[in-house]
């Protein structure tokens, strides 16, 4: 390991660890002010007395210690080079929760002083709030050393697989994540053009030992797959990081976990989404978001229904057949922005730009996505959810399921008004396959903190209205 390395691997944990202290006090003091000297007494008085402020800073030095303790458990210091802020974020919300309850447990057996409820949930929100925006700047101070040139790691790329291409675009994309990639091991005609060639795969070990590797992307093609277990072997005692790209991460898009069954290690590549209580969080979300956001929108959905009926002939509202969770059947409610009989000449069809078929209010309801407000009704029926990929016809499920890679993989969990593929612009007349990368990318990777930032994107999406036609 070079100091270089050493110093990297010191230098950022370090700043979390300081940086959740900080944190953590602030948290406290701002918990402190809001509860005895903030707005809030008017609106929640204070009828025990007002607790001394030393009491407060002497509670926070126990909290940290523990606290720093569970975040360590919970994996939250380290370099973190390519670690997304949303997942940042969950882990935050997570650890922070395991410290407050056990805070709250601490405090309940201590009789020493009584905290009341309303301060646990002040310093609940308040560390939140507080240990995210620390950990995000670090994140971003930590990206852009990288890409100044600073605290890099070197790399190489190894084996002929398709799979290297896209490694080589990936740090290429995203200097963010500290590589500096040196060149390629083996032959690989892909890397030929960009990379510097180091030598071949059975020398492996003598490059990295060469070119003072800290990484090495194993990406075996068919030439390769038996050398490289003699490979590994030979670079037994080399201070290296191996990642490893078989041929089979093309069927699996969600993390990678190792478990243990008898003593045996296996490899989890797929799982089941959204089980248990997640499953009941998510329903319980749907049903209140959509309630709340019927009983405060129909002023506007009695107004929109009276333009469509007055300024088109046909229905005011338009049903078509989807499919969503499993491929189950179930008919999607919209205004109708299209005149009658839009497909009866030609059929199904996806709407393009400057379609012929959708009536003058039509085009105005679509530009600001108002045509799609009744599928509130969808979702508080359960048959589809706020975010999730967006439910397709039978005709076209029919279509793609069979040319389109891992397609039916959106049918795992239910549909949704709005999706990751919609909130990146994936939306209207574009590639199906690309629109179905990000469908599946939410499927495996779903979180309840994944939902709330779709939501806020779709906002901006609405507003911009790119690709709504």
């Amino acid at each position: 390991m070079t100091k270089r390395r050493k110093e990297h691997g010191l230098f950022i944990p370090f700043l979390q660890v300081i940086s959740d202290i900080i944190a953590i006090e602030c948290a406290f003091l701002a918990s402190y002010w809001l509860r005895f000297h903030s707005f809030l007494t008017v609106v929640v008085p204070v009828t025990k007395g007002f607790a001394s402020l030393e009491v407060y800073v002497l509670s926070s030095c126990v909290v940290i210690t523990v606290w720093l303790f569970i975040f360590q458990m919970n994996g939250l210091y380290g370099v973190r080079r390519n670690v997304s802020r949303i997942y940042e974020v969950n882990r935050i919300i997570k650890s922070v929760t395991i410290g407050i309850l056990m805070a709250m447990t601490g405090a309940f057996l201590y009789r020493g002083y009584s905290f009341s409820r309303i301060v646990f949930f002040l310093i609940w929100v308040t560390s939140i709030i507080f240990i995210t925006l620390f950990r995000l700047r670090i994140i971003s101070y930590e990206r852009a050393r990288h890409r100044r040139g600073k605290d890099l790691n070197r790399a190489a790329i190894a084996g002929s697989s398709n799979w290297s291409g896209d490694i080589l675009e990936a740090i290429k994309k995203n200097p963010g994540f500290g590589i500096d990639l040196v060149g390629y091991i083996g032959e690989n005609a892909l890397l030929a053009k960009s990379c510097v060639y180091l030598g071949p795969v059975d020398e492996t070990a003598r490059i990295i030992k060469e070119q003072n590797l800290d990484v090495v992307f194993l990406a075996p093609g068919e030439k390769d797959e038996r050398l490289f277990a003699g490979i590994l072997r030979k670079c037994i005692g080399l201070n290296v990081e191996f990642y490893l790209l078989p041929d089979i991460i093309d069927i699996i898009t969600s993390r990678l976990r190792v478990e243990e069954m008898g003593g045996i290690a296996l490899l989890k590549v797929k799982e089941l989404i959204i089980t248990g209580w997640n499953r009941v969080f998510k329903r319980a979300f749907d049903i209140v978001v959509s309630v709340v956001s019927l009983v405060l929108l129909s002023p506007l959905l009695i107004i929109i229904a009276l333009v469509v009926g007055l300024t088109s002939k046909g229905q005011i509202f338009y049903r078509q057949e989807r499919l969503g969770r499993d491929g189950r059947e179930f008919d999607l409610i919209k205004f109708r922005s299209m005149r009658t009989n839009a497909e009866g000449v030609n059929g199904p069809a996806w709407t393009v730009k400057g379609d012929s078929r959708v009536t003058p209010a039509g085009k105005f309801l679509r530009r600001f996505s108002l045509d799609e407000l009744p599928q509130l009704v969808n979702v508080l029926l359960g048959e589809m959810s706020l975010v999730g990929p967006r439910p397709e016809r039978p005709h076209f499920v029919d279509k793609f399921k069979t040319s389109v890679p891992k397609y039916l993989e959106r049918h795992r969990v239910k549909s949704g008004m709005t999706g990751w593929a919609q909130v990146n612009g994936l939306r209207g007349d574009v590639l199906i396959d690309e629109r179905t990368k990000y469908d599946v990318y939410y499927v495996e990777n779903w979180s309840f903190v994944f939902d709330i930032k779709i939501i806020i994107m779709t906002i901006w999406t609405v507003i911009s209205g790119k690709n709504s036609y």
